[in-house]
């Protein structure tokens, strides 16, 4: 899905997945502390991609990914929404994992 290096801590990115069947643009996250998390591109406001242009995202002063059609403040540690019109929802989160230097769509395996 995505190289680790190619996403920093602290990094965003956007990458398209194939999520039951459909193509979907998602949002990856690396943490400062190194665990990556990932969301569907999509604010549960409206249902509008968050990214203002293909791959490029909104950050507020406290770091928080911000939706570029409607304010929308999203923590990056849960997805929930901090502020905004849609406060005390979240972003649907996609279970991701790393491994060999990759990120993976999935949980990781057991």
């Amino acid at each position: 899905m995505l190289a680790l290096a190619d996403l920093p801590p602290d990094a965003l990115r956007e990458v398209e997945a194939v999520l039951d069947g459909d193509a979907e643009s998602l949002i990856v996250h690396r943490a400062a502390d190194g665990g990556v998390r990932a969301w569907l591109n999509v604010c549960p406001h409206a249902g509008r991609r968050l990214d203002w242009a293909p791959g490029q995202f909104l950050r507020d002063r406290a770091g928080h990914l911000v939706c570029a059609a409607h304010g929308a403040s999203f923590a990056l540690d849960d997805g929930r929404c901090v502020a905004g019109p849609c406060r005390g929802e979240g972003l649907r989160p996609v279970p991701v994992h790393c491994a060999q230097g990759r990120v993976w769509l999935g949980p990781e395996p057991v």
